[in-house]
């Protein structure tokens, strides 16, 4: 059966409203219409069988005859509309939703029996029976579905109680005792960020990322013309002021397009008005790639048409990569023209099978006695530019640049080192 609690609302006031005609009749009698329930609980008039069968419809309409259905003759005033005092008593089922509640209008009355007995009212004990929904809830839906999207989670018990994985703890940091400052800089500080890297690079920035730094050594020049007849070059000789030791920090070994100079650093002999006479060491280092045609030309201005190149495996490596940098930035090539001198074919002639290697650092050990200390590695140099251009220290940088540094000075020493022990070997081979 469907009876909506509005409904029976309106049959309350249905009701109250017979009651006040009645004491305001002058007879004490007034015309209502007969009640549709008598004061057993069945509609007037219907029978057990008419009793059993299900109301339906927007309004309550006992299964009596259409003629006494019309006839308002068989109500009398003083029947209550339902049960023995009006309406009766209106039980819920456990599932049925307090009035107040948001829900209350979609209550819809059911009969919780279909049969009944003949003294049985025919709805619960006094009148009205069990009012149990039987609409759907959609908020109650949404919650169970809401349930359901959830990823289940085992119960902790003892046997996996150990399996689960734990969160790591905590650390904490004891806080220091107000009165020790002895104890106060040992003991962390979790509030203070971590400070930004040092970015700062040596030398002097002389245009937007080409930093120049420039130092000098107390190693005067030689008093006469270098010989270079351990060069294979015996009618040759040549002023050491001429020369521009110089070599090259690269972003990789295998050279080609790809690769380029982020550093070049020279050395020659020079007077200085302050310092006095000795090597002068000068080095060219970017910090951007936009700043490479800016160090192209600051090199360019420390040769001239009379300089001679001097390097170790430089005609092979350093001299065709620095040409073609020259060549994709469309500058003038200031090296092509030049004389070369590379020492290391002399030093393999000389010095081939007495040592493990012709390397610089193995001449630098061996002939020049010279121990580098803490020394970055040339092959670690393309890592170290890499780290500082994506956001890193400039610690391992700072060690290319003194890495380089020492490279040049040790072509400086090298070469008068050879000069002298090839003049030793002929004077022995005389």
């Amino acid at each position: 059966m469907s009876l909506t609690l509005a409904k029976l609302r309106a049959l309350q006031r249905q009701a109250g409203r017979a009651e006040a005609e009645v004491a305001s009749a002058p007879d004490g009698k007034a015309n209502l219409p007969r009640p549709l329930f008598s004061k057993e609980g069945r509609p007037a008039g219907a029978s057990d069988a008419e009793c059993r069968s299900e109301v339906a419809g927007r309004d309550i309409v006992a299964h009596t005859s259409p003629k006494e259905a019309a006839s308002p003759s068989h109500h009398d005033a003083s029947t209550p509309l339902f049960g023995k005092e009006g309406l009766g008593e209106i039980r819920s089922s456990p599932s049925s939703v307090d009035a107040a509640s948001p829900e209350a209008h979609s209550l819809t009355p059911t009969v919780a029996s279909p049969s009944r007995d003949a003294s049985t009212p025919l709805f619960g004990k006094e009148g009205l029976g069990e009012i149990r929904s039987s609409r759907t809830d959609i908020d109650a839906l949404r919650r169970l579905i809401a349930l359901r999207e959830r990823k289940p989670t085992a119960p902790t018990t003892p046997t996996n109680a150990a399996a689960a994985p734990q969160p790591p703890p905590a650390r904490t940091f004891p806080r220091p005792v107000p009165g020790h400052s002895s104890n106060a800089n040992l003991l962390p500080n979790s509030n203070l960020r971590a400070l930004p890297a040092e970015r700062s690079l040596p030398g002097e920035e002389i245009a937007p990322g080409l930093h120049l730094i420039q130092a000098h050594l107390p190693l005067p020049a030689p008093a006469r013309s270098l010989p270079l007849a351990f060069a294979k070059r015996p009618d040759d000789a040549l002023d050491p002021r001429r020369l521009l030791f110089f070599d090259t920090e690269t972003t990789g070994l295998a050279g080609g397009t790809g690769t380029r100079a982020f550093m070049i650093g020279a050395a020659d002999w020079y007077h200085d008005a302050q310092l006095g006479d000795g090597l002068r060491i000068r080095q060219l280092m970017i910090s951007t790639l936009s700043a490479e045609p800016a160090m192209l030309r600051a090199f360019a201005q420390w040769i001239e048409p009379g300089t001679v190149l001097s390097s170790y495996n430089g005609r092979c490596y350093d001299t065709p990569l620095l040409n073609t940098r020259y060549r994709l930035a469309r500058i003038a090539n200031p090296l092509s023209g030049l004389d070369h001198v590379d020492l290391l074919f002399p030093t393999r002639r000389m010095y081939r099978g007495v040592w493990e290697n012709c390397r610089l650092a193995t001449m630098e050990r061996e002939l020049l006695h010279i121990v580098r200390e803490d020394d970055l590695p040339g092959s670690q140099a393309p890592a170290a530019w890499l780290h500082y251009l994506r956001g890193g220290s400039s610690a391992l940088l700072r060690r290319v640049a003194a890495h380089n540094h020492q490279d040049v000075v040790t072509l400086a020493q090298l070469m008068l080192k050879l000069i002298e022990a090839y003049d030793e070997r002929a004077l022995a081979s005389v």
